[in-house]
């Protein structure tokens, strides 16, 4: 559990907890007030379906909300820092590469 006063770091979970602890109040409430089981089980089936298809809906946005933010960093270091993968390191490309491989391609 979260300590008290602390905000949640995935609000998308918290609507799909809302969602399912609705799929589960709701039925109970439908039956209370008169609606036959059948006619609460079909509402429940709907509702898990909504949450399902929502769920899904917002994992897809947080996947490519954190792409999107990730590209938009990497495009504001320098060029030097953008490169992963260097061959040589740091100073991979100075220097005379003749004595470091007998290979005429390198």
């Amino acid at each position: 559990m979260h300590p008290a006063g602390r905000h949640h770091d995935d609000p998308a979970g918290d609507v799909v907890r809302w969602a399912a602890f609705s799929c589960l109040l709701v039925p109970v409430v439908l039956v209370v007030y008169g609606t036959s089981f059948g006619g609460a089980a079909v509402a429940t089936l709907g509702l898990l379906a909504v949450t399902a298809a929502c769920r899904v809906l917002l994992r897809h946005s947080e996947k490519t909300q954190r792409a999107a933010a990730r590209v938009l960093s990497e495009e504001h270091l320098p060029p030097a820092r953008r490169r992963r993968h260097s061959r040589g390191g740091a100073g991979g490309r100075r220097g005379c590469h003749a004595s470091e491989s007998p290979n005429p391609q390198d």
